[in-house]
């Protein structure tokens, strides 16, 4: 049953988190539409603060959604089964922490395209390219040269960590393990960081 409860917990990792980032795309080129960009910026509040108050707020709502999403998901299993598992209840961080990372993304991405079609296809892309950079260790192997070996490390240590923190909190929740959970957390924070200080940059630097 905990192989249950973990194949459920990365099912919503991966599916609530695209589901999340999909809902957001509009967050930042709705703002920037004619007119109501003129509006905001008429008021008394800064450039950062407008930007990251969408931002905050959007991350808020939707880890109220994956809360409920979450511990409604457990309460059904657990009533069911009658085993209560509650290190699954950890996809509700691992989920809202990926997401706040991939939002920065979004955000930047809007502030740039205004496009919340591109804004969602960047996510998506760097989602999927932490999948395939996640098998480092045996493509690593694999490659002839050493350069395209560094240039396979270089990407997988920028890239935020989607599919390593999807393989931690399965590790975790089937076998109790310890496994390395920060290193992933903390390399993705420094990405996540600096997408959304150049977003709030650029942000600051366009003229509307």
């Amino acid at each position: 049953m905990t192989s249950s409860y973990s194949w459920v917990s990365v099912i919503l990792y991966i599916w609530g988190t695209f589901l999340a980032i999909f809902a957001s795309s509009g967050l930042i080129p709705s703002v920037l539409k004619p007119g109501r960009i003129s509006l905001l910026l008429s008021k008394p509040v800064t450039r950062p603060m407008l930007l990251l108050g969408r931002y905050i707020g959007n991350v808020l709502i939707v880890g109220a959604n994956h809360t409920y999403l979450i511990c409604s998901v457990w309460i059904v299993i657990g009533i069911k089964t009658g085993i209560w598992e509650g290190r699954f209840l950890l996809s509700i961080a691992a989920s809202l922490f990926i997401f706040s990372i991939l939002l920065c993304v979004v955000v930047l991405v809007g502030v740039i395209s205004e496009s919340a079609a591109l804004s969602v296809m960047i996510s998506v892309a760097i989602m999927l390219v932490s999948t395939i950079l996640g098998q480092r260790q045996l493509v690593v192997r694999l490659l002839s040269s050493e350069w395209s070996r560094n240039l396979w490390q270089a990407l997988y240590w920028i890239i935020p960590k989607v599919y390593d923190l999807a393989g931690a909190l399965r590790q975790i929740i089937v076998f109790d393990r310890e496994v390395d959970w920060f290193t992933p957390v903390w390399t993705s924070a420094i990405f996540g960081a600096a997408t959304l200080s150049a977003a709030l940059y650029i942000f600051q630097r366009r003229d509307f």
